[in-house]
């Protein structure tokens, strides 16, 4: 009788793929520099309130552009900005010409209208891949940047050369910066896409088909790893405290033939995404490629 070999499970590391792909990106800043006269690639990042976590991603997104070479200006507004207010200023920043993206950091303050904000974004600027018409076109297949966290997890299953073709994947949940787009982009790439959300009936039945599973619920280890099939590819979206995702990895480690750790795996994939499509952005403003 032949005995079967297990193939090692594969660790979808995004803190390494993320920091291979900023020195790429750091002789592409130097070189756009040197070609279009010293030009650096600018991030407006926009802060509404005090909340201490955005605070934080704020300022991990500023690190992320000095690190290659990129500079980032860091705007922050009193927590009782208006939607007219914050118009206003995303308004100013898509009218200068030294602003190559431009991110509003979610969530905003409740009384703010949210959607009108983001959608007031430039098309060109919108490298956190926000708006209605960014999300349009790159459903479409036109060109467009996607939004950062589903298209770091693109790049990561791309790093490590996951199969999607054919592939039956399971995407929980349904926000629009990261449930749906990230469906679209998988339906991009040939693979059949299910979409859970909080009224899915018999939700344990579609994850256990699944061969990639997207969890990307927010509420901590949502989906017990039982549910998951061996050989799925497993990709865990959330972080909560303690260190743990919206999947429950325990027990799909050595079942799985892929997984992302938490943390470790998709978020240090949504910076440096947004960090490369900023560069790209200034690269397309600036005719330098």
């Amino acid at each position: 009788m032949t005995a079967v070999i297990k193939k090692p499970v594969v660790v979808l590391d995004g803190k390494k793929v993320a920091q291979e792909t900023e020195s790429q990106i750091r002789l592409r800043v130097e070189n756009l520099k040197a070609m279009s006269g010293g030009a650096t690639p600018i991030l407006a990042t926009i802060l509404v309130g005090d909340d201490p976590s955005s605070a934080t991603y704020v300022q991990m997104k500023g690190n992320a552009c000095r690190r290659v070479g990129m500079d980032s200006l860091a705007l922050t507004l009193p927590q009782s900005t208006t939607t007219e207010q914050l118009l206003a200023k995303i308004d100013e920043l898509n009218r200068n010409p030294n602003v190559h993206g431009i991110l509003l950091q979610h969530p905003v303050p409740p009384q703010i209208d949210e959607r009108a904000c983001f959608d007031a974004i430039n098309l060109a600027k919108d490298v956190d891949g926000v708006t209605c018409l960014g999300y349009g076109r790159m459903a479409m297949g036109e060109a467009a940047y996607g939004s950062a966290t589903p298209a770091g997890i693109m790049r990561l299953l791309e790093a490590y050369g996951i199969p999607l073709s054919g592939k039956h994947a399971v995407v929980l949940g349904r926000s629009p910066i990261l449930g749906k787009p990230m469906a679209a982009m998988l339906l991009n790439a040939d693979c059949t896409v299910t979409i859970c959300h909080s009224r899915t009936q018999n939700l344990e039945g579609f994850v256990s088909q699944a061969d990639i599973v997207i969890g990307a619920v927010g509420r901590p280890e949502f989906v017990p790893g039982s549910w998951i099939k061996d050989g799925a590819v497993v990709v865990d979206a959330g972080y909560h405290e303690g260190g743990i995702g919206d999947i429950e990895l325990r027990s799909v480690i050595e079942r799985a033939a892929a997984y992302t750790p938490v943390p470790g795996g998709v978020g240090p994939m949504t910076i440096n995404t947004l960090i490369l499509q900023t560069l790209q952005a200034g690269e397309a403003k600036l005719g330098v490629k």
